[in-house]
Formats: structure tokens, C-alpha cells, sequence
């Protein structure tokens, strides 16, 4: 811990300062921005959910508390619609900011004033002015979607969130500690920033103003660049496929992955090819474009875990492989590619963005800049689910993780060995940390095989919003539970397709096994075990593909395919015990919060495994501040923990080494669930899952004409 300065007026020591790490937390439907103590607790946070073009959300993005602050200072309430264009509602609903006040009052022959997707009035700066920025469309929704599958993201407005929370935070930070100080308590004091960040969603900017080249970037669950990818499918040489799924891990025809959605950009992006041409294309993920602007150095860097999503990283060498970029058609000599770096390293300063300092709130702006001169580091970076695996403290090889958000999100660490499945799943990068100290290899790159399920939370909110089964989503896992079975309904959710381990985008939903008998109970509960069959189908890969990693790893090298071993439904006998590769899944997310759900998926894995809830809600941010907190490079200097060790240790159990202290440290939503179902139940409705995937597969090329196989 830091010490503060003495007191001049006493001469006595002040109380030390209680260090915290911040972490930067953007999602695929809101980003957020906490500090993290010790202990794993927030001590502050502040959370956006993005508006939609679907959206009719009215929204004040500054919160209740600042907007009092504006109405005592006389800012009107009631200001005329007329006098803005193109500003979102707010809390009064007629577009007016709540960052206005009297000298902006638009004069008679202005122009009517420009608002940002988060409500703050857009000011020339010494960089850019109005017709800059409105060229770039900062006004407007953070997420959009123009067609059926396309999902765009306003990187200008992900940017304006993200520090709106961090301003957000900082305040409430400045209120405890007066409150601290009144106390006689040692302040909150930064020591570091980490960032966790959606993957795969790719934007693109302009080395020259820094501003993104077209007003959107494309989100990881967009699918527009499916045509592209089957035209490349045709004219590819199977062993070539082979040869670049091997050097990425990843499927090479996927939709999910950066690769082609920069191809698609250049196809059809007219600003982007030339910007390309000119030399003056940067390409990026979300943790690339939030670093480079958030830095004082302009830091254009990515960190391995983001890297190796993106479909033109080499797992062997971690760096960007020459054939991979050739195959997708990209020259690097005329797009600006970010440097591949660890997740634990310094990597600049914060500080705020030129651009961004007359955009948002005198009071945000003035927060962010006290803050940018004490030179707090962005030192941590992690992929979204890379940073929930160790969030989740699954560190060492054999630990796997499931995080249930808008999608659901299955990683197993098969430690510094690579592993490529032979059963659907993707070999990715879990973490790397350099600084720390070679005990079991951690200071290494880890690897893990990882699943995704497009939808989990979202069937949640179709079940709520679409058939509006329920009023709230915490809702769905009571009235799931109502009734002890699905009554022979199945739901396959696959909005979008289904992704590990049956890639399949021609697959669409289906509810199949409808009866007079069948309630809204049933309905609830398949879609509910829709995700968690999902899940298990997942692990039951994983399961297979690790046993034979761990058959190579000792030295039988069998040149023929795994043994396809249901791992799940192995029975406490002789085998069980030998052939078994994990036994517990740390779970985390929105649908991991529901007793009732994480009981129904318990029971659909059966007795081999039990599923324990992560004492941290936010696994994700979490991860990002312990990424921070690593960079460091010695124990002494790292400010809440001396290493992952001494982490779990805090963060489980309150400093002690042993679970006694679970209950008396307040860690409520720490906890582990077992199967309760019959062998004969769990595999009856495995059956009647498998069914249903194999009638769902191919409707789209069904009804375009084609003929299916049958599965």
C-alpha cells in the first residue's frame, strides 16, 4: 500500500491509502467501468447500456444525481424539440442535453446544435470541428442494425461511454473519500487501469485524424460477411484449410472472426478502400481503438488473447503470420496493423482524447484531466471471455470456465500446451502474464479450447420482450422450475445459427414437441436447458479433446482420431477416474445469478461435474484488474496482489487459505450445485436434444432449395 502525505497542520502521519485498480469493461450491450479493492468488492462503478436503433429507451446518461445538480443550476427542463437535430431522447424525452446550459442556447441564425449518442453537446475543438465530427456521425444509437444479421457498433459512442463511466466513477470516488477523510480514513488511491473488451468486432480508422473511416464497426455476432466466406470456401484447397486452421485454431470460414470482416470493409466500404490506398487505414478491435485513444503515447497495441481471435495471428509465434494476411488479401504495408503484446505490460498513460474534452460535461472532463496528471498506467488487456477465465481463478491447465451473457461462453486452460480440436471447439488464448514468477509456468502463455453458444441471455430476453412470458428476466428460472421437466418440448435456440460444436448458420430456432399438455412453464424451462444442452455439448467436445492432449502430452501419440468418450456420463467406476480432465465449471454472467438455472444445468451435466458460481458478479472486469495488477514486475510492487496465488486467497476467501471463512466474509453468491437427475432422465433428454439440433440443421439451405442430408 501507498502512504499519503503528512498532515502539515499536525505533523501526525495520515492514514494509508487503500489502493485500487480500475477496470474498463466493454460488452456487446454495455460497457462499464469499476474499482476493485483487495478483496475483489467494488468500490465504485458506473454502467451504460448502449441505446439501439431498436431501442425506445429514454435515457439520461449522466444519471439522476447530475442531473438534480443541473436543475438547481437552472438548466430548463422543458427546452423546445425544434432546437436540436438529431439528439436521442433523454429522461424528458425531447432530445434536449442535459450538458447544456444559458450560453448555449441556440441564437437565432445558428446552427441547431449536435448531440452524441450519449447525450452531451459536441463542441468544436482545436482538432475537429462540428462538420467533422457530424461527417462522422458521433450522433446516434451505439448499436444498430441495418439488416437481418448485421450488428454495427458506433466506436465514437463506445469511446464517449467509456468515459462517461470512468468520470462517473472517479466522482464517486472523490464523495467517499471526503467522506473517508471526515473519518480520519486513508483515501482510495488508482494504482492502474485494465481494460476487458468484446472481441472480434472490427473498426476501422484514419492514421491522420484518428477518427474511425466509416461510422460503424462490425460486431463479432454480425453475419454479413457470409457470402464473402462461401464464394472463399469454393476456391480454397482443402489442405491449404487445413493448413491455416492449424496456425490459428480457429474455424476459417466462421462469420464470428476479424478477418473477413476487414475483407468485407474493403470489398465494400468505398472510404475504406481508399483510405487503404492512400496509406492511412488503421485496423483494430475494440481493446486497440479504446488504448490508442486513451493513452497519453497513442499506444496502438493488442493483446494476445484479442490477437488470436482476430484470424491472422500464428499461435506458434503470437505475431501476425505473412500467409494468413496473404490468404484474406491484406497488405500490411498499407494498413496499419497493432503491435501483438501481452496481457499484463505498460502500455501508456491515460489520458483524455483531444477530441473528447469539449464533447462531453465540464464536470466529466474536468474529472478525467485531475486524473490524467497523476499518470495512472493501462497496464492490463484481455479478450472478454480470456479475462472471465481468470476472473473465474481458473489459472491452472484443466480449470474451465462458463460465462452466460448475450451469449454463452465455455473456455477450458489446457495450460502452455496448444491444443487444436478435433471435435468443434476453437483453440485460443487464455491469458499471459511475463512478470510473474515461473511457478507452474504462469509466466507463460496458456492456451485454452473454447465453445460459444450465440444465444443464452438473449432467449431470455425473447422469452420476455418477444412472447412476453414473463416481466423480468430473473423471472424466467422460477417459472422454469414450476414444472420438473420440459414435458417433451425441445427449444433450440439458434436465432443465428448454431456455433460450437455444430457450426451451423443455415440452422434457425425451433421449439419442436408442442402438446395440448404443453404450459408457458414448459416453454420457459426448454429454452432455459435449450442453453445448457448447448453447454454440455460443448464440454462433452472439450472433454474428448482434452483426454487425448493429456494421451499426446504422456507420450501416446495415436495417429488416429480421439477416442470419442463421453467423459459426462462416465459412472463412478474404475474408467471414471482415469479417464476424467476437469470436475468442476466456474460459471459466471446473468443466467448464472438464477439458483433455478444453474440447477437445471447441473443436472443436464450430470454427477461428474459440479458447477460453482463465482463469489465476484463482475468475473470479467475482475479478470481485467488482475491483468493489471501482473504487469507489475515484482510482487512488492504490485498494489492489491503479490500473485495469482495470494488473488484467489483474497478473493475467495478474505486473505485466509482455507473456505472457512466463506460465510463470515459476506461471499452469498459463492456456490456449487450437483446434478440431482437419473442417468436414465439425463440421457433420455439428451436424446431428445440431439434430435432436435439434427431436424433445426440446414433450414436455411432447405428453403433456399437445396437439398439436406439427413443427419
Amino acid at each position: 500500500m501507498t502512504q499519503s502525505k503528512e498532515s502539515s497542520a499536525n505533523d501526525k502521519p495520515l492514514p494509508p491509502s487503500v489502493p485500487l485498480i480500475i477496470s474498463i469493461d466493454v460488452g456487446t450491450t454495455s460497457s462499464r467501468v469499476i474499482a476493485f479493492n483487495q478483496q475483489g468488492s467494488e468500490v465504485a462503478k458506473h454502467q451504460i447500456e448502449y441505446s439501439t436503433s431498436a431501442s425506445e429507451q429514454k435515457y439520461t446518461p449522466a444519471g439522476k444525481r447530475r442531473h438534480s445538480e443541473q436543475l438547481d443550476a437552472g438548466v430548463s427542463e422543458t427546452a423546445p424539440a425544434s432546437a436540436v437535430t438529431s439528439a436521442p431522447p433523454t429522461a424528458n424525452g425531447n432530445g434536449t442535453s442535459g450538458a447544456t446550459d444559458s450560453t448555449d442556447a441556440p441564437t437565432k441564425g445558428d446552427s441547431p446544435p449536435i448531440f452524441s449518442s450519449v447525450g452531451f453537446r459536441i463542441r468544436e475543438s482545436a482538432v475537429l470541428t462540428i462538420e467533422d465530427i457530424a461527417k462522422n456521425q458521433t450522433v446516434g444509437p451505439t448499436l444498430t442494425f441495418p439488416k437481418p444479421g448485421w450488428v454495427s457498433c458506433n466506436p465514437t459512442s463506445i469511446l464517449f461511454n467509456v468515459l462517461e463511466c470512468l468520470g462517473e466513477t472517479l466522482a464517486m470516488l472523490d464523495e467517499k473519500n471526503n467522506a473517508r477523510d471526515a473519518a480520519k480514513q486513508g483515501p482510495y488511491e488508482i494504482s492502474c487501469i485494465g481494460v476487458a473488451n468484446m472481441r472480434e468486432t472490427t473498426i476501422v480508422w484514419s492514421r491522420s485524424t484518428g477518427l474511425p473511416v466509416v461510422d460503424y464497426g462490425i460486431v463479432w455476432n454480425d453475419t454479413r460477411n457470409a457470402a464473402l466466406l462461401t464464394e472463399m470456401e469454393k476456391n480454397t484447397d482443402p489442405e491449404l484449410q487445413k493448413k491455416l486452421h492449424k496456425k490459428t485454431g480457429l474455424p476459417l470460414f466462421s462469420t464470428y472472426f476479424s478477418c473477413s470482416k476487414l475483407r468485407w470493409l474493403l470489398e465494400n466500404e468505398p472510404k475504406v478502400k481508399e483510405a487503404y490506398d492512400k496509406d492511412d487505414l488503421m485496423f483494430g478491435t475494440v481493446d486497440a481503438w479504446l488504448i490508442y485513444h486513451l493513452t497519453a503515447q497513442n499506444a496502438f497495441v493488442t493483446d494476445v488473447t484479442n490477437a488470436s481471435r482476430t484470424g491472422f495471428m500464428n499461435l506458434d509465434t503470437l505475431q501476425y503470420d505473412d500467409e494468413l494476411l496473404d490468404y484474406w488479401k491484406i497488405d500490411k504495408t498499407k494498413v496499419l496493423l497493432p503491435r501483438i503484446v501481452s496481457s499484463a505490460e505498460y502500455y501508456g498513460d491515460f489520458a483524455v482524447p483531444t477530441f473528447c474534452r469539449k464533447i462531453l460535461t465540464e464536470q466529466v472532463v474536468h474529472s478525467l484531466q485531475e486524473f490524467s496528471k497523476k499518470k495512472i498506467p493501462i497496464n492490463g488487456c484481455l479478450g472478454d471471455q480470456s479475462a472471465s477465465l481468470v476472473g473465474q481463478m481458473a489459472y491452472k491447465k484443466g480449470a474451465a470456465k462458463c460465462t452466460y451473457g448475450t451469449g454463452c461462453f465455455l473456455l477450458y486452460n489446457t495450460g502452455t500446451q496448444k491444443l487444436l480440436s478435433r471435435h468443434g471447439t476453437l483453440t485460443t488464448l487464455g491469458f499471459w502474464f511475463p512478470s510473474l514468477e515461473d511457478d507452474f509456468d504462469m509466466n507463460k502463455p496458456h492456451f485454452a479450447l473454447e465453445g460459444s453458444v450465440a444465444v443464452a441471455g438473449s432467449v431470455v430476453q425473447w422469452l420476455r420482450d418477444n412472447l412476453r412470458l414473463v416481466a423480468k428476466a430473473e423471472d424466467v428460472g422460477p417459472l422454469a422450475s414450476t414444472v420438473t421437466d420440459s414435458g417433451g418440448v425441445v427449444f433450440v435456440p439458434a436465432f443465428s445459427g448454431l456455433f460450437a460444436p455444430y457450426w451451423d448458420p443455415a440452422c434457425r430456432a425451433t421449439i419442436m414437441g408442442i402438446s395440448q399438455f404443453t404450459t408457458a412453464s414448459h416453454i420457459a424451462r426448454a429454452a432455459v436447458e435449450g442453453v445448457c444442452f448447448q453447454a454440455r455439448a460443448i464440454l462433452k467436445a472439450m472433454s474428448s479433446d482434452a483426454y487425448r492432449g493429456n494421451q499426446l502430452e504422456n507420450g501416446d501419440d495415436d495417429k488416429d482420431d480421439a477416442e470419442d468418450i463421453d467423459l459426462l456420463e462416465l459412472s463412478n467406476n474404475s474408467q471414471s477416474h482415469e479417464k476424467s480432465v476437469f470436475s468442476t465449471l466456474s460459471v459466471d454472467g446473468g443466467m448464472s445469478r438464477s439458483d433455478e438455472v444453474m440447477q437445471i444445468q447441473s443436472d443436464i451435466l450430470g454427477p461428474c461435474i459440479k458447477v460453482r458460481r463465482s463469489p465476484i458478479v463482475e468475473s470479467t472486469a475482475l479478470g481485467a484488474a488482475i491483468a493489471a495488477n501482473m504487469a507489475f514486475k515484482t510482487e512488492a510492487e504490485r498494489p492489491l496482489w503479490a500473485n495469482l496465488k495470494d488473488c484467489k486467497s483474497w478473493i475467495y476467501f478474505d486473505g485466509e487459505s482455507n473456505e472457512t471463512v466463506i460465510e463470515k466474509s459476506g461471499r452469498t453468491n459463492l456456490k456449487v450445485f450437483k446434478s440431482s437427475s437419473t442417468d436414465e432422465n439425463r440421457r433420455k433428454h439428451w436424446k431428445l436434444w440431439e434430435t432436435a439440433v439434427a431436424r433445426s440443421s440446414g433450414w436455411l439451405t432447405a428453403v433456399d432449395g437445396e437439398s439436406v442430408p439427413p443427419k
